[in-house]
């Protein structure tokens, strides 16, 4: 499917409708760089989306655009008149992990769930959600609030994760990450320096991170990720949840609006200071913290660069080369 931005077709049979969903380009193109080999879930997703929308009654309003790089997000209606949102998922985004995410933390600093996974036959990547202000994130709020805003979420969000969970663990995910890391230094030397570097960084954090420790965080925390509510000013969606230290949360928060920082002559200066901030707010040590940002700024940078995302490669690494 190469997905015009979207369409939506609504035919009126009765009290009946059918709808035509494509997902919007910065879906496709995101998926097209992480999508295994022979995947559809892209082309099954207008009939995923009508099922989904069928089974509970819904109506349709329109689907969120530019929306998110690893799911449908629709803004609709339940058969009761309440505001919601509908999101649809591949596999790959782990979307019933973000379930019993959203489910443990039960609205507190989070979107909350409106059905869990027994009710109305919900199948596995679909999710039926709160409805927040799509369009008003803390993004919006001028740098210096929306940090702070940023960071009282997140605190929220850092409570010790369930008995029995199946989340990946940071040491998990940065495994993952790391051979990945290795395997592009060998073709690209020029990143080879702050590859070592990100990779020790990561051993001496695994090696001293104390078992008590363990919270359950977002896993994809920036400032983007924290929108407008009606129970609450801020909350948190579409986390990628992870166990370990609330360091690695932090760490991404750290780089946010990096085109800015770059942009600074005392983009340098400005970071360290941030990285201060925050660690002093949340009271997370400061060493951890830049040692986390360091290693994940390397990985999404080589990342980007994998796959021919230059610029945004150009601005994670440069970043990196401060920490």
């Amino acid at each position: 499917m190469t997905g015009a931005a979207w369409t939506r077709r609504v035919q009126q049979e009765g009290n009946d409708s059918r709808m035509v969903f494509e997902p919007p380009k910065r879906l496709v193109r995101a998926l097209a760089e992480t999508a295994p080999d022979g995947d559809d879930w892209l082309a099954k997703l207008p009939e995923r989306a009508e099922r989904a929308v069928a089974a509970r009654e819904l109506t349709v309003e329109r689907v969120q655009v530019p929306g998110g790089r690893s799911s449908l997000v629709v803004l609709v209606r339940t058969a009761d008149g309440t505001p919601a949102v509908l999101k649809l998922a591949p596999a790959l985004a782990r979307p019933e992990h973000e379930r019993a995410a959203l489910a443990h933390w039960g609205g507190l600093g989070a979107v909350q769930l409106l059905e869990s996974s027994a009710e109305q036959g919900a199948e596995v990547g679909v999710l039926l959600l709160e409805r927040l202000h799509p369009d008003v994130s803390v993004r919006s709020l001028p740098e210096a609030k929306a940090l702070l805003e940023a960071a009282g979420t997140l605190r929220r969000l850092w409570v010790p994760p369930p008995e029995g969970h199946g989340f990946e663990t940071v040491e998990e995910r940065t495994g993952r990450q790391a051979e990945a890391m290795r395997a592009s230094a060998e073709r690209d030397p020029e990143v080879r320096p702050l590859v070592e570097a990100a990779l020790t960084a990561r051993e001496e954090l695994l090696a001293t991170t104390p078992q008590s420790a363990a919270r359950l965080l977002h896993g994809t925390f920036r400032q983007s990720k924290v929108l407008a509510g009606e129970r609450m000013p801020w909350l948190a969606v579409g986390p990628d949840p992870v166990v370990g230290e609330c360091a690695f949360d932090l760490a991404r928060l750290v780089r946010d609006r990096v085109e800015d920082l770059i942009a600074q002559p005392s983009g340098a200066a400005t970071t360290r200071r941030r990285v201060k901030r925050l660690a002093e707010s949340l009271e997370v040590d400061q060493e951890r913290l830049r040692g986390w940002t360091l290693f994940r700024a390397v990985e999404s940078g080589v990342r980007a660069r994998r796959v021919g995302r230059e610029q945004d490669a150009e601005l994670l690494l440069e970043f990196a080369g401060w920490l």
